[in-house]
């Protein structure tokens, strides 16, 4: 009997076996035949062949992909595809599939595989539809936004599929966007009216550019172009919308910048009348003080105590420029007071000393600073806009020192002193206190804010001993237009000129633009010489 089943026996072994490996054998062929099509001179072959790879649940169908996207896959002269890297003057080929090297080839032996944008944006698609899938949140979510922005109809079946299993709101909100987008070339005409009307509601960039082609399509139905209209235009005055809540966002941060590297120098020309032309460099050596400071953390410190230098820069900088500004003070400026224009030669050739010494000591080439990790980054707001993590930590650091700066000159005693000696320098005196001492503190306490001001611009910049000379001259306007020594003029003028500026950029250019905010600024200096906001007091009267 036993003898009788061993045939039988032996057959169902072999079936179980080579069944499946027949099969795998079958989906090799035909993976295999879809890439020789890929090598096709017809862009419509490759595109069929794409569609037909995309379609087979193989893992090495992105790597393929992948390399056709990047050039990688060339044609041998057997006709055969295969991947090739280069290699010298040579290249080093691969078979697509299984990757294993195959030999070497010269650039006339083999031709890489041409595609189109057609052919690009099918494969995006293909990606994008194979990505869905992926246990990796991050790249269902980039699968998600590469079909909205080359929506296929191919793609309808994995979204559907995908959507049913996705459980995060943000990229199931993609997908729906992605599949309306698809369902745009259907050639059912309510299929279409209904997901223009489900994308009319979108903000997003790439959903006015995907209603912008169907529109141009020249076979498109009146019905569906009118509607399409009427969804573009409404996508449109919200785009322009978050455009101009950008322009603002950017004049504010422009603002910020202007605003710290004018807050000193209202101080020190409001309460002694000097104009420092070396403040500049004051912000310029805030800026090296933080490359230090990022210098010696990389160097002796553990690598996970990197983020907090930037926190330990602002008492450094404000320290070192506030004793050179008491120093340049005492040394220097309180022999030239009521001679602004020794005070204002004097403080240049200040300003040209620290340059020099600074490229002697560090040279001449920019330094790099770095992010920390927590101000790296940004995230995206409606239409596209995004908010950089470093610009928006300049804003807030900049209403910070705002805030504790008046809170200091009015709630303390050497505000108290300070605003005394501004309003009446001669009555402050005959009343005990102690101007010289005041003017050299002022002094040292502008230069300060200043240096805090380079360790900001070190965030969004490199650092040089230029650095300085960018924002003097924009520092002196902001002070001379919202009111010299006042503080809240300072913000108006600071804000003002950067919303201004960036107003006229996109109409005039940044050159042209300053040009004009600057013509503006002296004709309104010839109405109002005082400024926006001026300080009041007999001294600031004279």
């Amino acid at each position: 009997m036993i003898r009788r089943l061993r045939p039988i026996l032996v057959a169902l072994v072999a079936l179980t076996f080579a069944g499946p490996m027949a099969f795998a054998a079958a989906d090799d062929a035909k993976l295999s035949a879809s890439v020789q099509q890929l090598g096709a001179d017809d862009f419509d072959a490759k595109i069929a062949a794409v569609g037909e790879l995309a379609a087979t649940p193989d893992p090495r169908v992105v790597k393929i992909l992948k390399a056709l996207e990047g050039g990688e896959l060339y044609v041998a002269k057997d006709k055969k595809v295969v991947r090739a890297e280069p290699d010298g003057d040579s290249f080093t080929i691969f078979e697509p599939l299984g990757g294993e090297k195959i030999g070497t080839a010269t650039s006339d032996d083999i031709d890489q595989i041409v595609v189109n944008n057609r052919v690009r944006g099918v494969i995006d698609a293909a990606l994008g539809a194979l990505n869905l899938f992926s246990g990796r949140r991050a790249d269902r979510l980039a699968a998600a936004l590469d079909l909205v922005k080359h929506p296929s109809a191919a793609s309808v079946p994995a979204l559907q599929k995908a959507m049913a299993a996705e459980t995060d709101s943000e990229i199931r909100q993609d997908m729906t966007l992605a599949l309306a987008g698809a369902r745009l070339n259907s050639p059912d005409k309510k299929a279409q009216l209904d997901a223009i009307a489900e994308l009319a509601g979108s903000t997003d960039p790439a959903i006015f550019n995907v209603l912008s082609a169907l529109r141009d399509s020249p076979d498109l139905d009146p019905e569906v172009r009118k509607a399409d209209e009427h969804a573009i235009g409404a996508i449109s005055q919200r785009l322009q919308l978050v455009r101009i809540g950008m322009t603002l966002f950017e004049g504010l941060s422009l603002g910020s910048i202007l605003l710290l590297a004018a807050i000193g120098l209202s101080i020190t020309f409001g309460v002694m009348g000097v104009i420092n032309m070396a403040h500049g460099e004051m912000i310029m050596l805030g800026a090296y003080a933080t490359y230090v400071v990022q210098q010696i953390f990389v160097g002796y410190l553990p690598p996970g105590w990197l983020d907090v230098y930037l926190v330990a820069s602002l008492p450094v900088a404000f320290l070192v420029t506030g004793a050179l500004g008491i120093a340049l003070e005492r040394s220097v400026i309180r022999f030239l007071y009521a001679r602004p224009l020794e005070t204002l030669l004097a403080t240049w050739g200040v300003s040209l000393i620290l340059q020099q010494l600074v490229r002697t000591i560090f040279g001449a080439p920019n330094k790099a600073v770095a992010n920390p990790s927590w101000m790296t980054g940004g995230f995206e707001l409606i239409g596209g806009a995004f908010i950089t993590y470093n610009r928006l930590a300049i804003l807030v650091f900049c209403f910070v020192v705002l805030g504790v700066l008046g809170l200091v000159l009015k709630r303390t005693s050497f505000g108290l002193h300070m605003r005394a000696v501004t309003q009446n320098r001669d009555m402050a005196a005959a009343m005990g206190i102690p101007t010289a001492r005041i003017d050299a503190l002022t002094f040292g306490l502008g230069s300060g804010i200043a240096g805090m001001a380079g360790v900001a611009l070190s965030q969004i910049g490199n650092v040089s001993p230029n650095l300085g000379t960018i924002y003097i001259v924009d520092s002196f306007m902001v002070v001379v237009f919202g009111g010299v020594g006042s503080l809240f003029g300072t913000l108006a003028g600071a804000m003002s000129l950067g919303i201004v500026n960036k107003l006229l950029e996109p109409v005039s250019g940044a050159v042209l633009g300053k040009v004009v905010v600057l013509i503006a600024i002296i004709l309104f200096i010839q109405r109002r010489p005082r400024g926006l906001f001026a300080l009041r007091g007999r001294a600031a009267e004279n």
